[in-house]
């Protein structure tokens, strides 16, 4: 029998981690001597020990650990779901990195810029309802995305191009859009892609994507890397609300989203006072 020390000492394992691997059930000492609670461990148990070692080297948890284990035929499976969580969470690292590397090496900052008149595809994005947190605006992000690719490849195959990155905006061109925007039932995005095409291409679209004119404009845009997220969204408004502007103003009811590839610019309106105070009469007017 081997003492907890001298078997520490043989496996290369903490006499804690042995004390936590008993708790666990993973490596059950051979002998617990009732009065003083020594643990006591036989040379055979090295063998556990050491597949315990090479299976926790890999970042598998305590409980998958035991079930390989317990289930021998079953550990090539686990490895390999193993495998594919950690090759996720390296995806997730290295874009944290990467953005995080951008973020410090060059500080988003807001830019004034003028938007030239354009020729755009627009279409609701189907099952995205008011976000209420981080998992409903993932679910949502993914919705913009398919419906994203989903047009690119409808407008392609009519014959119309491409000509910018898609964005999106939040649905409020109608009333009723605005209605449904507010409440539970959605959706509350609409995805717009600027596009080149002849008349025979924006005939040949379907009813669902409606084509329209956007309006020239100038613009206050911040461009942010890495997804969407509600945090970023919260970022780019608290930069440009406060923006200085001389006898302007930024209309956030007007913004954005620009999806680049590696990250989000969101852009929003600059509107004059003078076309304040014209809104104003025109509201009064109806």
């Amino acid at each position: 029998m081997l003492s907890i020390s001298e078997f520490s000492e043989m496996c290369h394992l903490p006499p804690q981690t042995l004390r936590y691997y008993h708790s666990e059930g993973l490596l059950v000492p051979a002998h617990v001597d009732e009065q003083t609670g020594y643990r006591s461990y036989l040379l055979e148990q090295a063998e556990q020990a050491m597949l315990i070692t090479v299976l926790r080297g890999t970042g598998m948890s305590v409980k998958l650990v035991r079930r390989a284990l317990d289930e021998p035929d079953a550990t090539p499976a686990l490895l390999q779901q193993h495998t594919a969580e950690v090759e996720r969470q390296r995806q997730a690292q290295d874009e944290a990195i990467r953005d995080a590397r951008r973020f410090f090496d060059s500080w988003p900052e807001v830019r004034r810029r003028h938007t030239p008149e354009m020729t755009v595809v627009s279409k609701l994005v189907p099952g995205t309802s008011a976000v209420r947190n981080q998992y409903e605006w993932d679910a949502s992000d993914a919705a913009v995305t398919a419906t994203v690719q989903d047009m690119v490849k409808t407008v392609e195959s009519c014959g119309a191009v491409v000509s910018g990155p898609p964005w999106q905006t939040l649905a409020g061109e109608t009333p009723e859009q605005k209605r449904q925007a507010l409440s539970d039932e959605g959706p509350c995005w609409l995805v717009k892609i600027p596009v080149t095409a002849d008349e025979d291409a924006l005939a040949a679209l379907p009813d669902d994507i409606e084509v329209q004119l956007f309006e020239a404009r100038d613009e206050l845009s911040i461009f942010i890397p890495g997804t969407f997220s509600i945090a970023k969204y919260c970022t780019a408004l608290s930069r440009l609300i406060p923006y200085p502007l001389d006898d302007a103003y930024v209309d956030i009811t007007c913004m954005r989203h620009l999806l680049h590839d590696d990250g989000i610019e969101t852009a929003a309106a600059i509107r004059t006072l003078d076309e304040s105070d014209e809104s104003d009469e025109t509201d009064a007017d109806e």
